[in-house]
């Protein structure tokens, strides 16, 4: 007998949206209810850029992401080594996690 699991959802994924967006800057602020992350493209030697995606989410759902991703993360690293953060020579990019005055 077959058990049907009433959680579970059909999610869809348009052509579009599964070729993605890169992004080398995420800018996050958040208020008392719901955190804002912005993914921006920085192109070396140009000063400016523009948000290619934002992404608002409740606090619950944020605290979900974050977990979600510290685990993939550390699957990541269990199997391909530790990721670097910076070698030195590259630009620092802000990322900045402060409140909704929050500036890059």
């Amino acid at each position: 007998m077959e058990e049907k699991n009433e959680n579970q959802i059909n999610i869809e994924l348009s052509e579009e949206i599964a070729e993605g967006i890169y992004s080398n800057l995420a800018i996050i602020t958040h208020s008392s209810s719901e955190f804002v992350i912005d993914f921006i493209r920085m192109m070396p030697g140009v000063p400016k850029a523009k948000v290619k995606s934002r992404i608002v989410l409740t606090p619950e759902h944020a605290k979900r992401l974050l977990g979600a991703l510290e685990d993939n993360v550390n699957k990541f690293e269990m199997v391909n080594g530790v990721i670097k953060e910076r070698s030195g020579h590259e630009p620092e990019l802000p990322f900045n996690f402060g409140g909704p005055t929050a500036q890059a």
